[in-house]
């Protein structure tokens, strides 16, 4: 018998009204003629341009007079060229110049969609048959650019989300660079990425130490570009470094913020152009003590980069790339522990089939086993796991994505054995979820996608996308569908 699956009418949607306050800056010529002519006003002029703009922004803002503060610091650099030192600069025209370099950016404005689903670290305060969850997007916005947000929910026992009001004062992260690189790792990530074959590599090789920051990387870099005979190769071999480094950062979200209003915008180089589908997990190692990873996509406009989020309590973050051969596409997705002392992760370094990996580092992937290829008509193109595995008696239970005839994406269910996730001990030979014909129409027509499912009391809870626009969710009879994988109810 099929598994039951059950759509909810509850729709995830994109919302306009969301906006951060972003850096804006067309470069030093016209920035320099900007600030020439803010400070070509009088002060009375001045005040009173930077109280019109308190009047229509303040209050779509937590700290707006932070933001143009912290962005006034950014135009140092411009400033000093301009024989302006910023600290003889009143308050008023600091601020005023910080609110010329900023704009309002509309994160959602054009999608909301690839969700997963955790558990919220705070359970506190729920009744019987309730979880606290905490739903994670891909939002895009102007120019298509992902960044990721959240949204916290609670499920009852008959399976309906309910979705908590989201605050309306978004707020972006301090970016703070104080990753310490160790020489031979940061050497050995090279290898895989950087043609050593020029100029600056024994430059800044001889100029590492064992352990070193970006700040101080930075020095070596200014310094090997200073060098006499550096060519063109070798500034792009230095700005690849400076590209690889600035990869690894962590951030802070203010403690009296919503989790609703704290947005994971593109920080890195490696992200300029997206953050795309994290696939979100709760880890626990071997002292049962959970962490929450998710893997997900950096996009620069031309490379992409699979990377690792880190965190305890959602306020604090660490993102680092992730390293080795198999590290090179999208889609790695962790599973929820180790496996005979390793970490295991699925991946598909081909784009057609599904493999696992194993490692001692979490940071670090060098080879990986295929464990699945297309089979069905609606898989026939390629095929890959829509989120981390999820642990169930029978077995590890993977939602797949499978991509048929006009590029139709549907869902899939397999499943693993658990202490050897390279055999396969079920899988549907039809797809699980397929686009209704409300789903059929969007930005990317015939797609449903999830980034990640969950399981409440005895149900299978798959939050997922339509046409790369919306999201909503569906739930399915877990016994049911494990039943039908392992041939218990046949």
């Amino acid at each position: 018998m099929a598994a039951r699956l059950t759509r909810k009418n509850v729709i995830f949607q994109p919302d306009s009204s969301r906006v951060i306050a972003r850096f804006l800056f067309n470069g030093d010529d016209r920035g320099r003629q900007l600030i020439s002519v803010i400070l070509a006003l009088d002060e009375s002029h001045q005040v009173q341009q930077l109280s019109n703009i308190l009047r229509k922004y303040a209050k779509r803002h937590r700290n707006i007079l932070r933001v143009f503060e912290r962005h006034f610091e950014k135009l140092t650099r411009l400033l000093r060229t301009m024989d302006i030192d910023p600290q003889d600069l009143e308050t008023n025209q600091r601020l005023l110049i910080g609110a010329y370099f900023t704009m309002e950016y509309s994160i959602e404005a054009a999608a909301f969609f690839n969700p997963s689903i955790v558990a919220d670290p705070d359970q506190s305060g729920t009744e019987p048959g309730e979880t606290r969850i905490i739903l994670s997007f891909r939002a895009t916005g102007e120019g298509h650019i992902s960044s990721i947000v959240f949204r916290s929910a609670l499920i009852d026992e008959n399976d309906h989300i309910t979705v908590d009001t989201p605050g309306r004062l978004l707020d972006s992260p301090e970016h703070v660079r104080n990753h310490v690189y160790k020489k031979a790792s940061f050497l050995l990530k090279l290898g895989e990425m950087l043609d050593f074959n020029n100029l600056a590599y024994p430059a800044i090789e001889a100029r590492l130490t064992e352990t070193f920051t970006y700040e101080e990387l930075k020095r070596y870099v200014d310094e090997t570009r200073r060098l006499p005979g550096m060519d063109p190769a070798a500034e792009l071999f230095l700005r690849e470094i400076m590209w690889l480094a600035s990869s690894h950062y962590e951030m802070d979200f203010s403690l009296d913020t919503d989790i609703s209003e704290r947005v994971i915008f593109p920080i890195a180089d490696t992200e300029k152009r997206g953050i795309e589908d994290a696939r979100f997990v709760c880890f626990t190692d071997e002292k049962e003590q959970p962490t929450y990873y998710a893997t997900y996509t950096a996009y620069d406009g031309t490379n992409i980069l699979p990377k690792l989020l880190k965190t305890k309590d959602f306020y604090h973050f660490k993102v680092l790339p992730l390293h080795g051969e198999i590290a090179q596409n999208k889609g790695m997705a962790l599973f929820p522990r180790k496996i005979n002392g390793k970490y295991a992760m699925l991946c598909r370094i081909d784009g057609v089939n599904n493999y696992v990996a194993y490692s001692d580092n979490i940071s670090v992937w060098r080879s990986a086993v295929l464990i699945q290829a297309p089979k069905y008509p609606w898989e026939f193109v390629q095929i890959g796991n829509c989120g981390s595995p999820i642990e169930t008696a029978a077995g590890w239970l993977v939602l797949t994505h499978g991509v048929g005839p006009m590029r139709e994406y549907v869902l899939g269910a397999s499943l693993f054995e658990l202490e050897n996730p390279e055999i396969e001990l079920g899988r549907l030979d039809r797809p699980l979820l397929i686009p209704s014909g409300t789903e059929r129409d969007g930005y990317v027509p015939n797609v449903v996608y999830s980034c990640g499912a969950f399981i409440h009391n005895h149900s299978l809870i798959i939050p997922y996308a339509t046409s790369d626009y919306a999201s909503t969710y569906a739930v399915v009879n877990l016994s049911e569908l494990l039943d039908e994988l392992t041939g218990a109810g046949s």
